[in-house]
């Protein structure tokens, strides 16, 4: 904890980093005239509710089992921006009576991958409640999750004195070809999703931020193994006792102020945490990867990611003789991904 402390007392990167804060503060001000709203119900939170914020995009396949999911664990109002679905996903929000929706057509990297628009409705109602900002295609689980609500992990992260808690993205796939499967809307994911790398994770702390880096995985086995410093980020800050004055960086990667970012350390670590089991292995995959290599919306440079793209519209075996079954977050806690530590 030293080495990861030491930076935070840098008067001269303190200062760059308030001012970077005050920049992504000022971004997610302007970006709220880009936002219609749909529905809006944030009348009716209530003090000491779990919030979640998403933005989503032609995610009605996903959607019944996300919301009832996040219901389950106690999520008592949905914040989530629409980005042009075209599936029916907006009209399927709209009806729901504890979501708040707000539309736009800009667009989703320009607005940093959707981060100005969430810290802009984090800042407007998140402040003071437990925040969990995700992906529709990330299902958080964590100790206990089965038996405690996120209320009951909140009162416990609190009582141990933290403001966040962090979760390792672990990607799940079928033991047959992505497209070659059947998924429809309400179907519970890991029925098919029965797959994960269990081992080849590292994790670096990044100087300046102090957030942790963790790579590896399915992704970088098969499509990233050449160049693995390509492969995506895993480590993860979904879930926030949520101030004003903070601001997500990169995705929900790294936020400020950094030491926000020392909540994490990661697989193995000894920090409470969770995982995000990542659902994008769906049979859709196939399709979609098609669309977004031609929407160039997901990466700063879209180009050094063409491959990856191909890699997924050849409709791939992601399976290995060393895939593990997936069977629970106890599972998750034996293999080091996920830590009980005060839980």
């Amino acid at each position: 904890m030293r080495d990861a402390t030491a930076n935070l007392r840098d008067p001269w990167t303190a200062y760059r980093l308030r001012w970077k804060r005050r920049r992504l503060l000022w971004r997610a001000l302007r970006a709220r005239r880009g936002l219609r709203p749909v529905e809006d119900r944030t009348d009716g939170i209530a003090r000491g509710e779990i919030l979640l914020f998403a933005v989503m995009r032609n995610e009605a396949t996903r959607l019944p089992h996300f919301l009832r999911h996040y219901r389950a664990l106690g999520v008592g109002h949905m914040l989530i921006v629409d980005n042009g679905s075209s599936d029916g996903t907006a009209e399927a929000l709209a009806e729901q009576a504890d979501v708040s929706l707000w539309s736009t057509p800009d667009s989703y990297k320009g607005s940093r991958f959707g981060l100005d628009w969430l810290n802009w409705l984090l800042m407007l109602h998140g402040h003071g409640h437990w925040c969990l900002t995700v992906d529709a295609d990330e299902i958080l689980i964590y100790p206990h999750h089965d038996q405690r609500d996120l209320h009951d992990l909140a009162a416990r992260l609190e009582a141990a004195g933290h403001r966040a808690f962090g979760a390792l993205m672990l990607d799940l796939y079928p033991s047959g070809r992505l497209g070659g499967q059947t998924y429809v809307a309400g179907d519970d994911p890991f029925d098919l999703l029965r797959w994960f790398d269990a081992v080849g994770y590292r994790a670096v702390r990044q100087p300046g931020l102090r957030n942790l880096w963790v790579q590896g995985g399915v992704r970088e086995r098969c499509f990233f193994a050449n160049r693995p410093r390509r492969s995506p980020t895993l480590n993860k800050l979904p879930l926030v006792k949520w101030n004003r004055r903070y601001a997500y960086v990169n995705s929900t990667h790294s936020m400020l102020p950094r030491r926000l970012n020392l909540a994490y350390d990661g697989p193995d670590g000894h920090a409470p945490s969770g995982v995000l089991l990542h659902t994008k292995f769906l049979p859709s995959i196939v399709e979609r990867s098609a669309e977004e290599k031609v929407r160039r919306q997901h990466f700063g440079d879209p180009a050094a990611f063409d491959d990856y793209y191909d890699g997924l519209i050849d409709d791939p075996v992601l399976w290995s003789d060393d895939s593990v079954e997936f069977r629970g977050w106890r599972q998750l806690v034996e293999l080091g991904l996920m830590s009980h530590a005060g839980l």
